[in-house]
């Protein structure tokens, strides 16, 4: 819901509320925000005065409203008073101010697995008290889930429906809402419609917190209701197997499969209403609601054609700036209220912040998805943390874009983000081909552009590192360092007087690339030789036997094909190699890994990605990303985004409180040095190249796991 001041054809009040401003408006009436004679604040919906004169309309919003008012649940907006046989009949409910689940989502990502069966299990209650009242809630959606510190609530019994009445929400008018409506709802048949009809929106809702979308997609509301009545829901991304089960049996076409209200509260388990919600959100929620909780009166507008002064007044800005935050949790709970208002012995203050939007552009739906939604987790997890600080001096927006790894979407987003003043830098794109695609609108714009995933050296050598208004930065080494740590590794941490490179034809310029770094290097008083494998073929059993016959001590696959890579992989074994086999950062998959199988072990890679469970100065986060994401361990790339976004939050926080100029942000970038969580990130100066030795690494796979070596100059066997 949008907050938005009072027109001037609002009334100042309603049944002895005051209204504060308008929360939501549509073809059957008005949402406002309300405040009673007493000073409580409510959520009041009018019904326009020509669907009123409806006899049949009337009378069925008068049953409702009674049916309605019966509802008594703890995790339910009470109706607190209704007129229906007022000449623009209304309703207002108890509120509670809080972002709603579709916000959170959208600005925070999918919830882990505990706090989405906490979330269930409230809703399930919430649900069962609907259904006593003789009532089915008919709408149950993320936009009608509304967060507060101790739980969810259901908001929005206006159309909710008893013996088959019409739906008196505009926007809700025909069914309910498509990606969240039952099989039988999206059919029409309302006689089929009963509390299995929530039962299936409650798993969508679920399915939507546990993984960031509807579970039968996105898109125009036919081909969504279609996919609803005939396709399998995609629940593919809840990462919990238990979890995963019962919001499949929600799901079942047949309403009779469904778990019954009681079944699925329950499957969800026992879960307390303390810290029931991910760390960062907690404060997200307390801040906003304080907002609305220390809402002015409001100005009465000037009638049209009265001359007025144009500039803003506190109280007219303090509306403006709830904006999309002020979606609304209508609760009951008075011991929330009062938590929210900071009561103490003196009076309670809100600090009005600057916000910094930082946006994310990555591969979050095509091949490279993986690597794109760890970088998503990691600056979601950095904005969060950053926005729980005290100290802060803004906050941060986040706004994610998904390139799905197109180049020719890649330009689309970046052309979108170029247009968007309130972005201040773009954390992303996260490969070589998309960043590529993107670059130059970057560049011309001077919108600050950060990749830790873009290593190609046609990116570096696209953009004029030497100009300091530059605005690409590439936190990785480029593809031409890539093979320093192999050289330490096999000169001073391994020796091998006998090094074999294997360049593999199908990557030419990247197979030239790191055989150049090792015959540039040889080792010392040793050899090295070097043996091309034709692009057309898969044998790689005439390059090992060629090494073998030079006596080779290491075998450094150069190319870029995980699958090529395990070919070499198992003709070494199969040769009976015991030397030491390498590649690079490309190589090193669970492709890979799956099948070069046993023939994977001891295999060496230079790499410019870190595991932050080996590294102390992120042990805060592993853990933070750990219990915010429900995993078991953090994905390359999560902890480059941490830092990524860390670093700009750190250049930020020294350009003063007014606008961001893009090419100012752009010049103290290119100076800065920062410590992050994976190393310090500094440029070069008179060259704008980011320093290369902190960013390379080495890992070595043991027991058929990669195994992070650290640093390559600090590693040691």
């Amino acid at each position: 819901m949008t907050v938005r001041p009072l027109s001037a054809q609002d009334p100042e009040s309603v049944g002895g509320y005051r209204l504060l401003a308008r929360i939501g408006a549509g073809g059957m009436g008005v949402v406002y925000l309300a405040r009673s004679e007493g000073g409580a604040l409510a959520a009041l919906k009018v019904i326009r005065a020509e669907h009123a004169a409806d006899p049949g309309f009337r009378a069925r919003f008068r049953r409702e409203a009674h049916a309605a008012a019966r509802v008594d649940g703890r995790w339910t907006a009470p109706v607190t008073a209704a007129d229906p046989e007022a000449t623009e009949p209304w309703i207002a409910t108890a509120f509670v101010p809080g972002p709603s689940l579709a916000e959170t989502v959208a600005e925070h990502g999918p919830l882990p697995p505990d706090t989405v069966r906490a979330l269930g299990a409230r809703l399930a209650e919430a649900l069962a008290a609907v259904h006593a009242a003789g009532l089915v809630h008919r709408d149950i959606k993320p936009g009608n889930v509304l967060l507060a510190l101790d739980g969810p609530r259901l908001i929005d019994f206006g159309i909710a429906r008893a013996g088959g009445a019409t739906a008196l929400t505009a926007t809700d008018v025909v069914i309910g809402t498509p990606g969240y409506l039952s099989p039988e709802q999206a059919r029409a048949r309302d006689e089929e419609v009963g509390p299995p009809s929530d039962v299936f929106s409650l798993g969508c809702v679920l399915a939507y917190a546990a993984t960031g979308r509807p579970p039968f997609g996105r898109g125009t509301a036919p081909a969504v209701i279609y996919r609803t009545v005939h396709e399998s829901p995609d629940l593919d991304a809840i990462t919990e197997d238990g979890l995963r089960i019962l919001v499949a049996r929600c799901l079942a076409k047949d309403p009779a499969a469904r778990p019954t209200v009681p079944e699925l509260r329950a499957g969800l388990g026992d879960f307390g209403t303390d810290d029931w919600l991910p760390p960062g959100l907690p404060a997200v929620i307390a801040a906003r609601s304080a907002q609305v909780l220390h809402l002015p009166e409001p100005e009465r507008p000037t009638a049209p054609g009265t001359l007025v002064d144009e500039s803003p007044t506190p109280s007219r800005r303090r509306l403006l700036v709830l904006g999309g935050a002020a979606a609304v949790v209508l609760a009951a709970g008075g011991s929330t209220a009062a938590w929210l208002t900071g009561r103490s012995d003196g009076p309670s203050t809100v600090t009005s912040r600057r916000r910094r939007t930082v946006a994310v552009q990555a591969d979050l739906s095509g091949s490279g998805k993986t690597l794109g939604t760890s970088v998503e987790r990691g600056v979601r997890l950095a904005v969060e943390q950053h926005n729980a600080r005290a100290d802060r001096r803004f906050d941060l927006v986040l706004t994610v874009l998904d390139d799905a790894g197109d180049a020719d979407r890649a330009e689309e987003v970046a052309r979108r983000l170029v247009t968007d003043s309130r972005v201040c830098a773009v954390i992303g794109p996260t490969s070589d081909a998309t960043a590529l695609a993107a670059q130059d609108r970057y560049k011309k714009a001077l919108l600050p552009m950060v990749t830790a995933w873009a290593g190609s050296d046609a990116l570096y050598a696209a953009v004029d590192m030497r100009n300091p208004t530059s605005s690409v930065f590439q936190l990785c080494p480029s593809d031409s360092a890539i093979g320093a740590p192999l050289v330490r590794y096999l000169t001073s941490l391994h020796p091998a007087h006998r090094t074999f490179l294997v360049e593999d034809q199908a990557a030419r310029d990247y197979s030239w690339l790191i055989a150049h770094t090792l015959v540039a290097n040889p080792p010392p008083h040793g050899t090295v030789t070097r043996h091309q494998v034709a692009a057309d073929t898969d044998d790689f059993g005439p390059a090992v036997a060629a090494a073998l016959a030079a006596r080779a001590q290491a075998v450094v696959y150069c190319g870029d094909s995980s699958r090529r890579a395990a070919s070499c992989a198992r003709a070494l074994r199969a040769a009976g190699f015991t030397g030491t086999p390498a590649a690079t950062q490309a190589v090193l998959t669970p492709e890979f890994l799956r099948a070069a199988g046993a023939a994977a072990e001891g295999w060496v890679f230079s790499a410019t990605f870190v595991d932050p469970a080996r590294l102390t100065p992120a042990a805060r986060f592993v853990r933070s990303f750990k219990k915010r994401y429900g995993v078991q361990s953090v994905g390359w790339g999560a902890a480059e985004a941490y830092d990524a976004l860390g670093l700009v939050a750190h250049v930020l926080d020294t350009v003063g409180t007014g606008p961001v100029d893009w090419s100012n942000l752009t010049r103290r970038l290119r100076t800065v040095s920062y410590r992050g969580i994976t190393r310090r990130i500094a440029f070069r100066k008179h060259i704008g190249e980011v320093e290369e030795e902190p960013g390379l690494f080495l890992w070595r796979v043991e027991r058929g796991t990669p195994l992070f070596l650290g640093q390559y100059q600090e590693a040691r066997v």
